[in-house]
């Protein structure tokens, strides 16, 4: 991370020996070993808090550990959406996503839980240790703290979207806690821990952008935007007062950005969105931080099956590529289609920046390095430092738009903001007076699925509109009875939320009932 997560943990290290140094031998003598270290006795300097709280930021690179062969926790959220399917079929875990039937044996979904509360639990770590660390700068302290709200509220905001009532922990918990096999508590009751953690983090003094990578303003309020509006819509069904307070938040990030062009934008080329040198800034309003020094860039299972698109010559695992109806429902035209100048893909260099070649078929660019893998004529520096991105400055216009449609009808400030996605990728945009509400609710939906795919974010839109963008014709379906084409299955209500792992229930049976229609 550019947080210098290992520098922290020099000083870390340095800290304690000088705290080592106050005592005399035969006190050493008694002291316990290093690797004994407890939670007591690690938050005692600032440098303490700085690197807890980095812990939190490594941890959320979950979403990039191995689930399997050919396989990474993050496709949990794209294999569900029939956007993608694979071109390898070795992984059954994998496989039985894509084909609908998961179960809570399945690695990805396990993996997804135990990466989210490890997330939580060290969240919870800094929340509880830091605030009595004295002498601290109290600045200092409440931004650590801001951030690890944040951080907090994420996670909760993934896990309560994928199982709906999931065990709400705010406390630091040992074998001896007295909720240390805690029952599930309410949708309602997580979301206002969500929000409540997002209104901490407001107030706690962040920079509105912040290029280290570290949690700002921006991501705040766009997240709590995002969270309104997700309350707005199922399960919640919280309606116009949320879509309002949605709209409002979204709009105070559009209203920064419009008097600061050059902090917050959408940037000029798609090319842009996964360029190295650009992480963590201007449309990249938050990322999970990848640095080869700690932890590469983990995207590349979209990378096609044994073909040389990169520097390693003919790999790859293609374990996650666009499926063909998806990519053909682009409109005529649209920039996110064309080939390595938008989101995809159907030709490249031969090992990254030899002799051009076809593809046989369109891949995702999103994630795709070239600054690492090579592009015409430059070698690439086979090192993948790009960021994950989780909140682009895309996602709030289109957030504002759809939540302002819902207050009031298709309004300018909403129009606008829906046509500045569409300008980029150089589609026309019929006029506002052509949009009634319904019309634009779902031509916003459509910008949605076009412009934030292969970004783990469609599954959510699915499961808050119950709506499913159908490939073929143009419209919405219902999620019960829409068939992914990738499986050609049908969505069913089972589908809606996760099925809890089945090990994680047998260690706490406080967690029945299992989610409906899956078994115990």
């Amino acid at each position: 991370m550019k947080f210098k997560i290992n520098s922290k943990i020099k000083k870390v290290a340095l800290g304690g020996v000088l705290l080592l140094g106050q005592f005399g031998c035969s006190d050493f003598l008694v002291e316990k070993a290093p690797s004994n270290l407890t939670p007591d006795a690690f938050y005692q300097i600032p440098d303490h808090a700085e690197a807890a709280l980095a812990s939190v930021y490594a941890d959320t690179r979950f979403m990039g550990g191995g689930a399997g062969i050919f396989s990474s926790n993050w496709q949990l959220l794209e294999a569900l959406t029939g956007t993608s399917t694979t071109e390898t079929a070795q992984n059954s875990d994998l496989n039985n996503l894509y084909g609908l039937v998961h179960d809570p044996n399945t690695i990805h979904v396990v993996n997804y839980w135990n990466g989210l509360y490890k997330v939580i639990a060290q969240a919870n770590q800094v929340l509880e240790k830091v605030p009595p660390i004295t002498p601290m700068d109290e600045n200092q302290k409440k931004k650590i703290l801001g951030e690890a709200r944040f951080l907090r509220s994420w996670a909760y905001f993934q896990a309560v979207q994928l199982w709906g009532a999931v065990p709400l922990i705010t406390k630091p918990q040992t074998a001896g806690s007295e909720d240390f096999l805690p029952s599930r508590a309410p949708v309602e009751s997580v979301y206002k821990l969500i929000v409540d953690d997002l209104l901490e983090a407001e107030k706690a003094g962040l920079p509105w952008m912040d290029v280290s990578g570290r949690v700002c303003l921006a991501a705040v309020k766009a997240q709590l935007g995002k969270v309104y509006l997700t309350m707005a819509g199922f399960p919640l069904n919280k309606g116009a007062a949320y879509y309002k307070l949605s709209a409002d938040k979204s709009l105070e990030v559009i209203s920064y950005a419009n008097a600061n062009p050059s902090v917050i934008n959408l940037f000029p080329t798609y090319k842009d969105v996964h360029t190295e040198g650009l992480k963590n800034r201007l449309e990249h309003l938050f990322m999970i931080q990848c640095n080869t020094l700690v932890a590469g860039n983990f995207m590349g299972n979209f990378f096609p099956n044994f073909k040389p698109v990169t520097y390693s010559g003919p790999g790859g695992t293609g374990s996650s590529v666009p499926t063909i109806a998806f990519y053909n429902s682009y409109e005529k035209g649209d920039l996110r289609a064309k080939n390595q100048d938008g989101y995809f893909y159907t030709s490249y260099f031969t090992n990254g920046n030899g002799a051009p070649f076809d593809l046989g078929a369109p891949y995702v660019f999103k994630h795709f390095n070239q600054k690492a893998n090579g592009s015409a004529g430059s070698a690439g520096t086979r090192l993948d430092n790009l960021n994950v991105p989780q909140i682009r400055y895309a996602e709030v216009l289109l957030n504002f738009a759809e939540a302002q449609n819902e207050v009031g009808g298709p309004s300018q400030a909403a129009y606008d903001a829906f046509k500045r996605i569409r300008d980029r990728a150089t589609l026309e945009t019929p006029g506002l007076g052509s949009y009634t509400a319904a019309s634009f609710r779902e031509a916003v939906w459509v910008e949605r699925w076009h412009e934030l795919c292969y970004e783990q974010i469609t599954w959510f839109d699915m499961v808050r509109l119950r709506k499913v963008y159908n490939e073929t014709t143009g419209k919405f379906d219902n999620f019960v009875g829409h068939v992914n084409l990738s499986s050609n299955r049908p969505l069913q209500e089972k589908h809606l939320l996760l099925p809890l792992g089945k090990q994680e229930m047998l260690n706490n049976p406080n967690l029945k009932p299992q989610n409906p229609g899956y078994p115990e």
